[in-house]
């Protein structure tokens, strides 16, 4: 009888004394069949399926106590059921929930019921922070690891950003049974998706509020991750009661003056130097070529400053910060955040309104200080970029107000996800307020988001792993939908995929 061996090696398994094994190509080098690490489950099923003899030496977790949550510890009904789902699927899958409605607590119970060492990665040093945080608080006798930040600290259970999670994947692929993946969406990018593709884990968890990407690499994940196991909307949950109910208001203005003879004629100048140049900006990939022939063309690269120059003055009309003001008099005390798509923007809303500030460019303390104050109320409102999209720890808001955004459904489910926690008055609406520079591509980037949000709910939709059913009207109002105005390249920032 044939026997086989199966070791690890720098990311990869190595599979001696056989002749053929799928996944597996021989590695002219040494003679042996090499296959991604990541194909480590189906090789051993399948020498188990031929009845081949074999030494498995693949996996050397690190060793880890006990892990069990405190029986007092409880799950609410649908995260049980993603938990239940994602263990019927063989510990590997994926979890869409929205923000706020406690993915991490999923993360800690499976944890706790693989009872092996765990490797959790997340896209920012603030949430490696939070994840310590609270795993510290449900595993008070376990020492949390840390890889990033300057630190290098493995333990039975280890945080890790995904920057140092693919710097040490290869070496340290075989040391972790289970591996969560937050904000899952990260993953799926081009050098991320060598982390899970280098790991031998056989148990995998992803966790996110939007899974899918503008460039559609979220499709892999069914080959990285697992597929969806269980996903639910923001009205679902909101009809439970386990999400604040929302509703969605557009409000448009008119740019000033010279900010619309500006807008025009760039807008105009754009046009004309894409039929110049034969361009057709309707199908897929449209936007990335037109970049790309900006690297040599002039043509190209005056229509992309073009496009870019009307974009700005479309997104930071100066009629937007006088309606800011009006909203900001009708909700007073009302605790607000607004978001703006460049930070200068919310620098000349932090300096007009007084308001205090958060960027990429603000320190951890500051932020800290910034998030603190907010939520004990020594200030009513914050101003930011995309800092607080995703990755931090957002205190309860009741208003959002978006002065300007992309056409990202992305960006926009995790804007609304900061305000959907419940509120303390019994049926309480959150808000989320946009502003939006009227007779400008800006109404269809407008349109692109909230259509894609209706659409990500699939009208009504909620998928129980491989179970579809209604849910019903939404909770949400939609006031002054106008899906009518054409989606153009000039409204997305993002056209072309997502730059995670």
């Amino acid at each position: 009888m044939l026997k086989a061996s199966l070791t690890y090696d720098s990311g990869t398994i190595l599979i001696r004394g056989l002749a053929h094994v799928p996944f597996a190509t021989l590695d002219p080098r040494t003679n042996v069949l090499r296959a991604p690490a990541l194909n480590y489950p189906d090789i051993l099923r399948y020498v188990q399926q031929s009845g081949i003899e074999y030494d498995d030496r693949v996996m050397d977790t690190i060793p880890s106590p006990f892990i069990e949550l405190d029986p007092g510890v409880s799950l609410r009904d649908y995260q049980q059921k993603a938990l239940d789902n994602w263990d019927k699927a063989g510990k590997r899958g994926c979890v869409v929930l929205p923000t706020g409605s406690g993915k991490t607590l999923i993360g800690v119970s499976a944890i706790a019921k693989v009872n092996s060492s765990a490797l959790i990665m997340v896209p920012t040093l603030d949430l490696m922070d939070q994840w310590t945080t609270v795993l510290s608080r449900y595993f008070p006798s376990i020492k949390i690891g840390n890889i990033g930040g300057g630190i290098d600290d493995i333990q039975p259970i280890t945080v890790s950003t995904y920057d140092s999670a693919y710097i040490r994947a290869s070496s340290i692929g075989n040391k972790f049974s289970l591996l969560v993946f937050d904000e899952v969406h990260h993953l799926a990018a081009p050098g991320y998706r060598s982390i899970a593709e280098q790991m031998a884990s056989p148990y995998r968890l992803g966790l996110t509020a939007t899974i899918e990407r503008e460039d559609n690499l979220h499709k892999d994940f069914p080959r990285l991750v697992g597929g969806i196991v269980f996903q639910s909307y923001p009205e679902d949950l909101a009809k439970r009661k386990h999400l604040a109910p929302y509703e969605i208001e557009r409000r448009r203005v008119d740019m000033l003056p010279d900010e619309v003879d500006q807008y025009k004629g760039n807008f105009a100048r754009y046009q004309l130097c894409l039929k110049k140049l034969g361009f057709n900006m309707n199908y897929p990939g449209s936007f990335q070529k037109l970049v790309m022939a900006s690297a040599r063309s002039k043509l190209a690269r005056e229509a992309l400053l073009a496009r870019n120059k009307a974009l700005d003055i479309a997104l930071n009309s100066r009629a937007k910060v006088d309606e800011l003001q009006e909203i900001l008099a009708e909700n007073r005390g009302t605790k607000t955040i607004i978001f703006t798509q460049h930070n200068g923007l919310v620098y000349a809303i932090s300096d007009r309104f007084f308001i205090p500030f958060i960027t990429h460019r603000t320190g951890r303390e500051e932020r800290q200080d910034v998030l603190k104050g907010f939520r004990e109320g020594r200030y009513s409102a914050i101003v930011t970029s995309k800092v607080l999209d995703e990755g931090v720890d957002v205190p309860d808001a009741e208003l959002g107000i978006i002065v300007s955004g992309t056409g990202s459904a992305r960006e926009f489910i995790q804007r609304l996800g900061r305000l959907l926690r419940p509120k303390p008055v019994e049926g309480k609406k959150a808000k989320l307020i946009e502003i939006v520079s009227a007779e400008t591509r800006e109404t269809g980037t407008s349109a692109k988001r909230r259509k894609a949000l209706r659409q990500s709910e699939g009208e009504g939709e909620s998928r129980d792993g491989d179970e579809y059913k209604a849910t019903g009207t939404s909770t949400g109002t939609d006031i002054d939908t106008d899906d009518t105005s054409p989606a153009d390249p000039i409204d997305s920032l993002e056209e072309g995929g997502s730059k995670n």
